[in-house]
């Protein structure tokens, strides 16, 4: 009874459209002052508080800090530069290149909007003027955005390892290769629209004549330091250099020198105004994630876990049937739930079962974040296709339209990762065993 308080309490609160955080609290409170079960309200409030006080929070805002220094730097447009270079004179390359700046830039910002907007502000209107449809470049880069939260350092992960307990290291290497696969499939796409639909051959291959006219030495010192950002902090973090949380750190500052003194794209005034953007991002999803502790905590004292544990176990016997029911719900939550919250609420409440029927952790972490990154580009809340919408000054139902093969692709490759384990876990069990020596 207490159990099913907890979650009908909150899922009333979500329909009447109150806060997300403020119905995780209620929510638990609720089978406190009603039933005098799920424990007392100073251990409520004692559970909210170490929720906010923890360190692995810590790299949350930061990443959103250096992935905002760094759309602010012009880091986005070195980037596509450098790929546009090697792609940009084959059928479907400006696509595909706009695809891999985005799959890099990911390994920047750690967050989808962001990597839509560094990447779309740029790379719309440079499309544009080569002749390609406008709504259709948003709608490539609505879906190529998503990549952000799936690329490392992902902030859904540092999300996903808050809430379980998961290792954050684990998890980046984890979504290595599914992102990778994902852009691929999505090339594939853009290539075939282009040798279907044609391309202004003659003024692409202008354009990227421009663009080598130096020669690639001065293109790749150009690009160095944008390409090296990634390099640099999951390289410290797997030679154990620092923690994910410190990574963080070492984001900012790197976007901080980079912008400031390679680039000069930025000026030090500015930064007051990227720490308001930030603190601005970060601010609703702070208290989601003090909640969460509390919340998760009632759950397990009401026993909420075991039920759906228990439910789950029950009713799907094999990991290949719990994963298809999982990532159809996580498709359509996608759709109306913003990543974050929908990361703390689920994994917690779901893991435990999918672990007592063989599913890896790593995996069903890659799982969720993948099928809630198509919700980013997918109507009626996909936030980056009101981004997209909005760069290219068109409306965002129109922008999902022309998105819709690009999901399609993306979804391909989905259906690969949730039932090919190895795709997600091979990176970071390779990890390990060089770590251990094994």
């Amino acid at each position: 009874m207490a159990a099913l308080m907890v979650f009908l309490v909150f899922l009333v609160g979500i329909a009447v459209s109150v806060p997300i955080g403020v119905s995780m609290i209620v929510g638990s409170a609720a089978p406190i002052l009603i039933l005098g079960s799920g424990g007392s309200i100073p251990q409520l409030i004692n559970n909210t508080f170490s929720g906010a006080n923890s360190t692995p929070i810590l790299a949350v805002p930061l990443f959103i800090l250096g992935g905002v220094i760094m759309a602010e730097g012009g880091i986005s447009k070195k980037l596509f530069n450098f790929f546009a270079y090697f792609v940009g004179k084959l059928p479907g390359g400006v696509p595909c290149a706009v695809i891999l700046t985005c799959l890099f830039y990911g390994a920047i910002s750690g967050s989808g909007p962001a990597t839509t907007a560094a990447v779309g502000a740029m790379c719309i209107p440079f499309m544009v003027s080569l002749g390609y449809d406008r709504v259709w470049a948003a709608g490539l880069i609505s879906v190529a955005g998503g990549l952000g939260v799936i690329i490392p350092p992902s902030i859904p992960f540092v999300l996903y390892s808050i809430a379980t307990g998961v290792s954050t290291g684990d998890l980046f290497m984890g979504g290595v290769i599914p992102g990778i696969m994902i852009g691929v499939f999505m090339m594939g796409y853009a290539v075939i629209y282009c040798l279907r639909k044609g391309e202004n051959r003659a003024l692409i291959q202008e354009k990227m004549k421009e663009l080598g006219a130096n020669g690639f030495g001065h293109l790749l010192l150009d690009s160095f330091p944008a390409l090296m950002c990634p390099v640099i902090i999951l390289g410290g973090i797997y030679t154990g250099w620092f923690t994910p949380t410190q990574a963080a750190v070492v984001s900012v500052f790197y976007a901080i020198l980079v912008s400031l003194f390679v680039y000069r794209s930025i000026k030090i005034k500015d930064l007051m105004g990227f720490l308001t953007s930030s603190i601005k991002t970060y601010g609703g999803l702070a208290f989601v994630l003090a909640f969460a502790t509390a919340f998760g905590r009632v759950l397990s004292l009401t026993r909420a876990t075991r039920v759906v544990q228990s439910f789950i176990v029950d009713n799907f016997g094999t990991k290949f049937a719990a994963l298809t029911v999982c990532t159809i719900i996580f498709l359509i939550l996608g759709m109306v739930m913003d990543t974050g919250p929908a990361i703390i609420i689920l994994s917690p409440v779901l893991l435990p079962a999918m672990q007592e029927l063989g599913v890896n952790d790593v995996h069903f972490g890659v799982v969720l974040v993948c099928c809630l990154s198509i919700g980013l580009a997918t109507p009626p809340f996909g936030l980056d296709m009101f981004v997209a919408g909005n760069l290219a000054e068109a409306p965002p139902m129109s922008v999902a339209k022309k998105s819709i093969p690009f999901i399609i692709a993306f979804l391909i490759a989905l259906v690969l990762i949730v039932y090919v384990d190895p795709i997600s876990t091979f990176l970071p069990n390779l990890i390990k065993a060089a770590q251990t020596g094994g």
